[in-house]
């Protein structure tokens, strides 16, 4: 049957998004635009709409959500910086690569994530993970990966779980300054332990929320009341809210508070960061880009750091569903039982207050030979399903 008009039209745009990609420089993008009878604003369309206010051969790209007034989690900006076009195409086809393997769920698919290179190279990578059933990347899956180079790794033994670190003694709040909650100290549910994260803030009322991992609560919801506890050093134990929203895909659950105390936006280390913002997709892939390190604090192994291995993930290996939008990082040893909903952070470039930006959660962590690393959902991720910031 003949294309559409529309099909047609359609067919001609991804024809010169794929030019733009390979390296046409804006001059011969307008005009291609021209002379092919669009207008400007089909750039939109095309997802390039910035490439035209960069230079030749860079891309301006939304790097992080910032707070212009750190006092004011409304104040919500997006900051950009300019980077290699050509590295920017390879990370976006990367991206779209990762999101064809998801969809595709080949047998013996247990996940993937993005691995972007240095900025000077102009080149991205997707890694993907096998079960050690035989199984490997069939020929029809190599033939949609377009110039991305697929790096497959074979995952063994995911149903057995192995034993963390030895026991140690969960770090509890202290001080409560301002009736404020910081970050990083342990917290209990009616059924286990974990680690309270940042405040977690929603525009739809101009809500905040306590937040920890989802899976702290088991499969119980519907038998309790979501009561999450505060343990105290030296002091007894209070209540600091009920779940407001659960949230299994993504792991996180969001606690309204019931009383006095608040959550904090700052990270309960030496010299207690304070949290500016987030990091977007694209952050991520920057800070891969320079071989940038996360942080963490959590309540059992405390502070740690490490590179980040991967972005935009998706895994496949404890669930009957996949999570998408995962970040890989550090190694197995920085995150144990009771570590659970921390958050991952880094440094925020641009600040002279040793203000922080928020990464992702931290949930679960390797546990079968060959990988290490810990994961959990991206800030991005959650902004984008369901609204949330930093």
């Amino acid at each position: 049957m003949p294309e559409t008009e529309t099909e047609q039209s359609v067919h001609r745009l991804a024809s010169l998004r794929g030019r733009l990609e390979q390296g046409m420089d804006r001059r011969a993008f307008l005009r291609t635009l021209a002379s092919g009878g669009y207008a400007v604003g089909m750039a939109t369309w095309l997802g390039v709409d910035d490439f035209l206010a960069a230079d030749d051969g860079e891309v301006p790209i939304v790097t992080a959500l910032v707070r212009d007034d750190p006092a004011d989690p409304w104040s919500i900006q997006e900051r950009t910086r300019a980077v290699p076009a050509e590295w920017y195409a390879a990370v976006r086809e990367a991206v779209e690569v990762n999101e064809r393997l998801a969809r595709l769920g080949f047998t013996g698919y247990l996940g993937s994530a993005v691995v972007p290179g240095s900025l000077e190279s102009g080149t991205a990578t997707v890694s993907v993970g096998l079960s050690s059933d035989g199984h490997s990347i069939p020929e029809i899956v190599e033939e949609v990966t377009g110039s991305i180079d697929l790096n497959s790794e074979t995952i063994v033994d995911v149903d057995e779980i192995q034993n963390g670190p030895e026991h140690r003694d969960p770090h509890l709040a202290d001080a409560l300054a301002n009736e404020r909650i910081a970050s990083g100290v342990a917290c209990e549910t009616p059924s286990s332990m974990a680690t309270l994260g940042p405040a977690l803030y929603h525009p739809d009322g101009e809500r905040r929320f306590f937040v920890t991992a989802e899976h702290a609560f088991l499969d119980d919801h519907k038998a309790t009341d979501g009561t999450l506890l505060l343990p105290r050093e030296d002091s007894d134990t209070i209540e600091v809210g009920t779940v407001a929203h659960y949230h299994p895909v993504e792991d996180i659950a969001a606690i309204e508070p019931t009383g006095d105390l608040e959550p904090a936006s700052r990270i309960d280390e030496p010299s207690r960061p304070r949290v500016r913002g987030q990091f977007t997709r694209f952050g991520l892939a920057t800070l891969v880009a320079q071989g940038a390190e996360l942080e963490k604090v959590g309540a059992l192994t405390g502070h740690t750091t490490g590179k980040i291995q991967g972005i935009d993930a998706v895994t496949c290996f404890t669930d009957e569903f996949c999570r998408r939008g995962q970040i890989r990082w550090g190694g197995e040893m920085d995150l144990t039982d009771g570590d659970s909903g921390s958050v991952s952070y880094h440094r925020d470039p641009e600040s002279d207050d040793d203000d922080v930006l928020i990464a992702g959660f931290n949930n679960a962590r390797t546990w079968w030979p060959g990988q290490s690393y810990v994961w959990g959902v991206g800030a991005y991720r959650l902004t984008e399903q369901h609204g949330y910031h930093f």
